[in-house]
């Protein structure tokens, strides 16, 4: 007999479609927020548990630690932490408030002399960090910790001061890519999603597809992904394809790819489901613990991408 006053179970997707499989990875190896991330986005949970769990990385700087990014341990704050955690509250739509009023502030105290983020604050030296995050004493601003987070935040009409300085720090240098790297490139699309000034974003993504076409930054055809090297300092077989670059239809990156592409790659990123339900992990490893950590991140994203393109997952 069910305990009196207890919730009732949410709906189980049915057995053996990629949701299921995935769920069962879920329960089995992930943090309680992504627990709570999974059961909000496909088992109809409520938001106010994620925010909960979100809270537990959460310092009284108003930024967040505690690993929330895998890849950076320790309790001090970090951007690529807060980048984290306002994709959370963006993905349930609580991107606002004192609670961003906060973030900013943080945001403030930390950001570079150019009014943007370092990749890494140093405050980060003494605690375990992946060997290819350099940590340095005067860290210069970086458009792969700012343009997400300047993205997220002109997407969810915050206005805030900090926010005119580093939006001119990330025209300034998606204007100045003439060479780039995957991720670096990530970063730009998320601030053009959302950039105010859209004949502005449209024009500058229009370029960055050009770039990232002739430089060969995505695999176009995943049966070739070998004939593809990937870029210096990458682990082996870290290749990006065009759902990474654009994660929802509606991404001023869905241009670059043509429709035969892009279902390309949505069947390839389909058949990267591993057979224990999640999702693998292509950067580098360099810690059990991350990689753990890690592997629901990428599982729920996986998740998110294939339902937003409007594939069948369960």
């Amino acid at each position: 007999m069910a305990e009196t006053g207890a919730s009732p179970l949410p709906p189980t997707p049915p057995a053996h479609t990629p949701l299921f499989r995935a769920e069962h990875f879920v329960w089995l190896t992930a943090r309680v927020l992504e627990q709570r991330l999974f059961a909000h986005h496909f088992l109809h949970g409520a938001a106010d548990p994620v925010e909960t769990a979100l809270d537990a990385y959460r310092n009284d700087d108003g930024g967040y630690g505690h690993a929330l990014e895998p890849d950076l341990r320790g309790p001090v704050s970090q951007p690529l932490h807060v980048a984290h955690a306002l994709r959370v509250l963006d993905s349930l739509g609580r991107c606002g408030g004192q609670r961003v009023e906060r973030v900013c502030r943080y945001l403030t105290s930390v950001s570079t002399p150019d009014g943007a983020l370092p990749a890494v604050h140093p405050s980060q030296r003494g605690y375990p960090a992946a060997p290819f995050v350099p940590i340095v004493d005067d860290p210069p601003s970086d458009l792969l910790s700012t343009g997400p987070v300047v993205g997220v935040l002109h997407r969810n009409e915050v206005w805030h001061a900090w926010l005119f300085r580093a939006t001119d720090f990330c025209w300034q240098a998606v204007d100045s890519l003439q060479t780039s790297h995957p991720y670096e490139i990530q970063a730009a699309v998320t601030f053009l999603d959302s950039a105010p000034d859209r004949p502005r974003a449209e024009a500058a993504a229009d370029r960055l597809g050009r770039l990232v076409r002739e430089h060969g930054l995505a695999v176009l055809d995943p049966d070739r992904r070998d004939a593809h090297p990937v870029p210096p300092g990458y682990a082996p077989g870290e290749h990006h394809f065009p759902y990474d670059f654009a994660r929802t239809p509606g991404s001023l990156a869905r241009a670059w790819f043509t429709d035969n592409e892009m279902e390309r790659s949505l069947d390839f990123l389909t058949g990267e489901q591993q057979e224990d339900g999640g999702w693998p992990v292509r950067w580098r490893r360099w810690a059990p613990g991350t990689d753990l950590e890690a592997r629901p991140m990428v599982t729920i994203e996986a998740l998110r991408t294939l339902r937003a393109y409007g594939r069948a997952i369960g």
